[in-house]
Protein backbone atom coordinates (compact mmCIF):
# COMPACT_ATOMS: atom_id res chain seq x y z
CA UNK A 1 0.00 0.00 0.00
CA UNK A 2 1.28 3.36 -0.93
CA UNK A 3 1.71 5.81 1.99
CA UNK A 4 1.99 9.00 0.00
CA UNK A 5 5.65 9.48 0.74
CA UNK A 6 8.31 9.17 -1.88
CA UNK A 7 10.60 6.21 -1.48
CA UNK A 8 14.09 7.02 -0.15
CA UNK A 9 16.71 7.09 -2.80
CA UNK A 10 19.97 5.34 -2.37
CA UNK A 11 23.31 7.13 -2.87
CA UNK A 12 22.21 10.78 -2.75
CA UNK A 13 24.32 13.34 -0.83
CA UNK A 14 22.78 15.16 2.13
CA UNK A 15 21.41 18.58 1.33
CA UNK A 16 23.61 21.58 2.26
CA UNK A 17 22.22 23.88 4.98
CA UNK A 18 20.74 27.11 3.80
CA UNK A 19 23.42 29.78 3.31
CA UNK A 20 23.76 32.31 6.17
CA UNK A 21 21.62 30.31 8.56
CA UNK A 22 24.39 28.84 10.72
CA UNK A 23 27.17 31.40 10.25
CA UNK A 24 30.39 31.00 8.37
CA UNK A 25 32.69 28.10 8.88
CA UNK A 26 36.04 28.81 10.52
CA UNK A 27 39.25 28.20 8.74
CA UNK A 28 41.48 25.82 10.69
CA UNK A 29 44.43 27.46 12.47
CA UNK A 30 43.00 30.99 12.45
CA UNK A 31 42.32 32.73 15.79
CA UNK A 32 39.26 34.82 16.27
CA UNK A 33 39.21 38.31 17.77
CA UNK A 34 37.55 36.85 20.85
CA UNK A 35 40.49 34.52 21.52
CA UNK A 36 42.91 37.44 21.21
CA UNK A 37 40.90 39.46 23.77
CA UNK A 38 40.94 36.58 26.23
CA UNK A 39 44.75 36.47 26.15
CA UNK A 40 45.04 40.24 26.61
CA UNK A 41 42.63 40.19 29.56
CA UNK A 42 44.53 37.28 31.13
CA UNK A 43 47.82 39.20 30.85
CA UNK A 44 46.25 42.34 32.35
CA UNK A 45 44.80 40.30 35.22
CA UNK A 46 48.22 38.72 35.84
CA UNK A 47 49.91 42.15 35.90
CA UNK A 48 47.31 43.60 38.29
CA UNK A 49 47.53 40.55 40.57
CA UNK A 50 51.31 40.74 40.68
CA UNK A 51 51.20 44.46 41.54
CA UNK A 52 48.70 43.89 44.34
CA UNK A 53 50.81 41.05 45.76
CA UNK A 54 53.96 43.18 45.69
CA UNK A 55 52.29 46.16 47.38
CA UNK A 56 50.77 43.87 50.01
CA UNK A 57 54.13 42.28 50.72
CA UNK A 58 55.82 45.70 51.08
CA UNK A 59 53.11 47.07 53.38
CA UNK A 60 52.27 43.98 55.41
CA UNK A 61 55.60 42.17 55.42
CA UNK A 62 58.02 42.31 58.31
CA UNK A 63 59.35 45.77 59.12
CA UNK A 64 63.11 46.40 59.01
CA UNK A 65 63.00 47.93 62.52
CA UNK A 66 60.47 47.11 65.25
CA UNK A 67 60.16 47.69 68.97
CA UNK A 68 58.24 45.88 71.65
CA UNK A 69 57.27 47.23 75.04
CA UNK A 70 59.05 45.27 77.75
CA UNK A 71 57.94 47.26 80.81
CA UNK A 72 56.29 50.49 81.88
CA UNK A 73 55.88 52.19 85.25
CA UNK A 74 54.06 55.31 86.40
CA UNK A 75 56.25 58.20 87.57
CA UNK A 76 55.29 61.26 89.64
CA UNK A 77 53.96 64.34 87.85
CA UNK A 78 51.81 62.64 85.19
CA UNK A 79 54.72 60.83 83.57
CA UNK A 80 55.43 57.23 82.66
CA UNK A 81 58.66 55.32 82.10
CA UNK A 82 58.73 52.79 79.27
CA UNK A 83 61.37 50.21 78.37
CA UNK A 84 61.60 49.01 74.76
CA UNK A 85 63.27 46.02 73.15
CA UNK A 86 64.32 47.04 69.62
CA UNK A 87 64.82 44.50 66.82
CA UNK A 88 66.27 45.61 63.48
CA UNK A 89 67.77 44.10 60.37
CA UNK A 90 70.83 46.40 60.47
CA UNK A 91 72.04 47.05 64.04
CA UNK A 92 74.74 49.45 62.78
CA UNK A 93 72.12 52.02 61.66
CA UNK A 94 70.48 54.49 64.05
CA UNK A 95 66.70 54.50 64.27
CA UNK A 96 63.83 56.34 65.87
CA UNK A 97 60.81 54.99 67.72
CA UNK A 98 57.66 56.87 68.65
CA UNK A 99 56.26 55.94 72.06
CA UNK A 100 53.03 57.19 73.62
CA UNK A 101 51.00 57.08 76.81
CA UNK A 102 47.24 56.84 77.19
CA UNK A 103 44.92 58.09 79.89
CA UNK A 104 42.04 56.24 81.54
CA UNK A 105 39.65 56.94 78.61
CA UNK A 106 42.15 55.39 76.16
CA UNK A 107 43.00 58.68 74.48
CA UNK A 108 46.62 59.46 73.72
CA UNK A 109 47.82 61.89 76.40
CA UNK A 110 51.52 62.08 75.60
CA UNK A 111 53.99 61.17 72.85
CA UNK A 112 57.74 61.17 72.39
CA UNK A 113 60.28 60.32 69.69
CA UNK A 114 63.19 58.28 71.00
CA UNK A 115 66.56 57.94 69.27
CA UNK A 116 67.79 54.35 69.02
CA UNK A 117 71.60 54.58 68.72
CA UNK A 118 73.48 52.03 66.60
CA UNK A 119 74.09 48.77 68.41
CA UNK A 120 71.58 49.38 71.25
CA UNK A 121 68.67 46.99 71.68
CA UNK A 122 67.11 48.14 74.96
CA UNK A 123 65.93 51.72 75.43
CA UNK A 124 64.31 53.30 78.51
CA UNK A 125 62.65 56.74 78.40
CA UNK A 126 60.14 58.86 80.31
CA UNK A 127 57.06 60.30 78.58
CA UNK A 128 55.23 63.34 79.97
CA UNK A 129 51.43 63.25 79.89
CA UNK A 130 48.69 65.91 80.08
CA UNK A 131 46.58 63.61 82.30
CA UNK A 132 47.34 60.69 84.57
CA UNK A 133 48.68 57.95 82.27
CA UNK A 134 47.57 54.35 82.68
CA UNK A 135 49.51 52.60 79.91
CA UNK A 136 52.37 53.13 77.47
CA UNK A 137 53.01 51.56 74.09
CA UNK A 138 55.09 51.78 70.92
CA UNK A 139 53.47 53.62 68.01
CA UNK A 140 56.12 52.68 65.45
CA UNK A 141 59.79 52.76 64.47
CA UNK A 142 61.79 53.88 61.45
CA UNK A 143 65.31 54.35 60.13
CA UNK A 144 64.36 57.92 59.05
CA UNK A 145 65.90 59.76 62.00
CA UNK A 146 64.97 63.46 62.14
CA UNK A 147 67.94 65.83 62.14
CA UNK A 148 67.06 67.33 65.54
CA UNK A 149 67.36 63.87 67.15
CA UNK A 150 70.63 62.87 65.51
CA UNK A 151 72.60 65.99 66.44
CA UNK A 152 74.10 66.05 69.96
Amino acid sequence: MPTGRPAPTQGTAPAAPPEGRYGSTRRPGRRTARGWRVWVLALVALAVGSTVAYVGYRNLGSAPIEAQRVAFAERPGNAMEITLQVTRDDPSRPGVCIVRVRDLSGAESGRREVLVPPGETTITTVIASIARPVTADVFGCSYDVPEYLSSP
